[in-house]
């Protein structure tokens, strides 16, 4: 990590993000007063399946707050201990304890199963079942529902206007509604940096959700180094440093581990791979134009692109570089993209037709070809003991897909043919299992609280009967990057994509009108921005005291940068470290001009 990505981390973690923060939303125009229900303090978001909540109101000192837990031994369960200790600390921060009110001394934790997993998979239980009292008590089967049930726990905690920490006494009992709850960031049109992924991992946990799908590659760039073709990234990435190492790869995943959220990487063909053929063009099909190879007629095709599915040459490539792959990717599960393979290239190619006829595909019948490759592909990855995910578009096309393939559905919405609801309709009954992406591209912008229409997409919400549901693994909502980096990824992602975390998580039961909606999601916007995630507003109003102390803290660092920066003792070859060691220690009030002189 850069120097300049650990001070983006130190001046979020050391500044007014740490206030005691309350939602506080208001009307657009005085005409058009806010509907709904206004959600009492300490409401969690997503709501759980069941919660009773007392009358009774007590208090907590997070310094003295104990946590125990039967399987304190587990690296998950002692790095999540320590975590939410330092969470509830950091968002009440400048609270008091309310001493007119008895004290929430500890937490229980007990896991049913005593085990300590490697890594999340799709089947793991998230259930738990929470108790809020003087000495309350969290349990779960396994270390995951754990999980979930302490970021409820965080939740109920709050700040009251008097900046008292509170807790109402409750009962909660919890699981998620769907298996599969996922982001997608893309990384190869924009690359971004490994903080800013293990950012948004804190993020998706705070909402629950339980996979990053890493869209690591692209027609754009190819960021992901590979050992066994150091090629690939040296010429397909957008510099030598734009890549993702192994290394890095492993610190995304152990820390989305420790989160309870899966990492699926996803590596798409046959088509969106201009970036592998910088490095090796024998791959690509070469377009023909004028009976010439190798030249492009743009709108249609380019030079080179989609893999050529006739040679060997292409299979043995993908079963070195997938067999690399699922080592270094824990998840049972491979993305294999199969999008938007254009046919446009395979259609000018003289030595695809002669395949074709060879191989007894119909003249024209590119979707067969295509068939050919799924087919071939997806052999490779369950030779290697892994399950594959593939977009809608093989079917679209009338492909032939293997039923154990999971399909996610991202048609039917913008720009697309047809509807969301009757691509889940069509693929359900052919036999698959789906993830519903459709109306979560939250890449796309409107004005407004767009947050309204992802909260009211419901993934059940399609003509079928309980065979077809059942096939509904979940959803995830999707970023291209296009139009993002690191400097607007956070912001456009949050909350937007908690109101798509809770129509994953929580029971339709439980789901809120989404004008009441509004206020509780209203108050985890504070919540997030208490820790570190820059989540843009939902509506015109404030949280709390919070701008106003983060002016306080951005002028206080002003002053302290200053006077560290013109002290006359960084004349030396260390003048760059002690300026960095002295911003960073100004936050704390221990940096001073003398120390230097």
């Amino acid at each position: 990590m850069s120097v300049h990505a650990y001070m983006y981390i130190v001046i979020l973690t050391l500044s007014g993000f740490f206030y005691a923060i309350n939602g506080h939303i208001t009307y657009i125009a005085i005409r058009l007063p806010l509907q709904g229900n206004r959600s009492e303090p300490g409401s969690p978001w997503p709501t759980p399946e069941t919660m009773k909540k007392s009358s009774t109101i007590l208090t907590a000192n997070p310094e003295t707050l104990t946590f125990m837990a039967n399987l304190a031994s587990c690296d998950i369960i002692k790095d999540a201990m320590s975590r939410y200790k330092n969470i509830i600390k950091m968002d009440t921060k400048k609270a008091d304890v309310d001493i007119n009110l008895v004290k929430m001394k500890s937490l229980s934790i007990d896991i049913k199963d005593n085990e300590c997993p490697g890594y999340p998979q799709l089947n793991m239980n998230e259930s738990y079942n929470l108790t809020v009292d003087e000495s309350s008590t969290l349990s779960a089967v396994s270390v995951w529902g754990v999980l979930r049930g302490l970021e409820t726990f965080s939740q109920l905690i709050y700040v009251n206007e008097q900046k008292k920490i509170q807790v109402k006494k409750t009962s909660i009992e919890d699981r998620p509604r769907f298996k599969h709850r996922g982001i997608m960031l893309d990384t190869a049109r924009h690359y971004l940096p490994i903080w800013i992924l293990l950012k948004n991992l804190d993020a998706m946990s705070y909402n629950k959700f339980n996979v990053f799908h890493w869209h690591i590659v692209d027609d754009q760039s190819f960021p992901y180094q590979s050992k066994r073709f150091p090629g690939l990234s040296a010429k397909g990435a957008y510099t030598a440093k734009h890549v993702y190492t192994h290394v890095d790869i492993k610190r995304v995943i152990d820390y989305a581990r420790l989160r309870g959220i899966r990492v699926i990487p996803e590596f798409d063909t046959p088509g969106h791979t201009a970036s592998w053929g910088k490095a090796r063009k024998d791959l690509l099909t070469p377009c023909y134009e004028n009976g010439i190879p190798g030249v492009g007629k743009y709108n249609s095709h380019g030079e080179y692109e989609i893999l050529n599915p006739t040679l060997n040459r292409t299979y043995k490539f993908m079963e070195e570089l997938l067999g690399e792959v699922v080592e270094v990717f824990h998840d049972n599960f491979v993305h294999l993209g199969m999008d938007e393979a254009y046919h446009a290239c395979w259609a000018t190619n003289p030595e695809i037709s002669k395949f074709m006829v060879q191989n007894g595909i119909a003249k024209g019948d590119y979707s067969a070809l295509e068939e050919y490759y799924i087919e071939k592909v997806l052999k490779i990855v369950d030779s290697l003991n892994r399950s594959d995910i593939i977009w809608q578009d093989p079917i679209d096309h009338g492909a032939k897909v293997p039923q154990n393939a999971i399909i996610q559905i991202w048609k039917g919405s913008k720009n697309t043919a047809g509807t969301w609801e009757e691509y889940m309709t069509n693929i359900t009954n052919q036999g698959h299992q789906v993830i519903l992406s459709s109306c979560w591209y939250l890449n796309y912008i409107s004005y407004g609280q767009d947050w309204k229409k992802y909260y009211q997409c419901d993934p059940l919400n399609f003509s079928g009967s309980d065979n077809n549901f059942e096939k509904v693994l979940g959803g995830e909502a999707c970023v291209f990057g296009e139009y993002i980096d690191h400097t607007n990824l956070l912001p456009r992602l949050w909350p937007r994509a908690s109101a798509a975390g809770e129509r994953l998580w929580s029971s339709n039961d439980v789901i809120q009108d989404v004008e009441s909606a509004a206020f509780r999601l209203d108050e985890h916007r504070c919540r997030m921005l208490k820790r570190g995630i820059p989540a843009q507003p939902i509506l015109n109003g404030y949280c709390g005291e919070y701008e106003l102390e983060e002016q306080n803290d951005r002028a206080a660092q002003t002053e302290s940068k200053t006077s560290c920066t013109t002290s006359s003792s960084m004349k030396n070859n260390y003048s760059g470290y002690l300026t960095l060691l002295c911003i960073i220690l100004s936050y704390t009030v221990l940096c001073q001009r003398e120390w230097f002189e």
